[in-house]
């Protein structure tokens, strides 16, 4: 398995997908109860394959990931051929960026002396959907990148 098992509930949400990718494997609804409870491990192998169709599909369509916690923000967009990265990081502990009362600070405050800036860029490894799977296991989340793009424009306005 090159991602992870999809969740139950990832699972129940994608039903029908997952019956029209047992239909393409020709295994009707009968023979996935009788695959299911005579043997259970080709079942998981079937649930694994289908996991990593779908994980696929999603980080196919990434364009843009953050990771934010109470202190640093990181920001990343993911061109073609490399991740691009804006790096936030506050130097005041009292500051919270994942409340609202911390993130109402920085937009006050991102000019300050209290924040700090880094950008970066690296190019892909083999696996561009690897790389930006491994990201989401280290908490990054998808998003439609506002935020990175409102960077994007501030540091670009003299």
């Amino acid at each position: 398995m090159k991602y992870t098992r999809l969740t139950k509930e990832q699972l129940e949400e994608l039903h029908e997908e997952f019956i029209n990718f047992l239909a393409t494997q020709s295994i009707t609804g009968e023979e996935w109860k009788t695959l299911k409870n005579e043997k259970p491990e080709v079942a998981e192998d079937e649930i694994d394959v289908f996991s990593d169709l779908i994980w696929e599909g999603v980080l196919s369509k990434v364009a843009y990931l953050e990771n934010v916690s109470a202190q640093q923000m990181h920001l990343f967009y993911c061109a073609e051929k490399e991740m691009k990265l804006f790096s936030v990081k506050v130097m005041n502990p009292e500051i919270d960026l994942t409340s609202n009362e911390g993130f109402a600070w920085f937009k006050k405050n991102w000019q300050s002396d209290f924040v700090e800036y880094l950008t970066a860029s690296k190019a892909y490894t083999e696996d561009k959907n690897l790389d930006i799977f491994k990201l989401i296991q280290q908490g990054a989340v998808i998003t439609k990148g506002g935020l990175y793009q409102w960077f994007e424009s501030m540091m670009a306005t003299p």
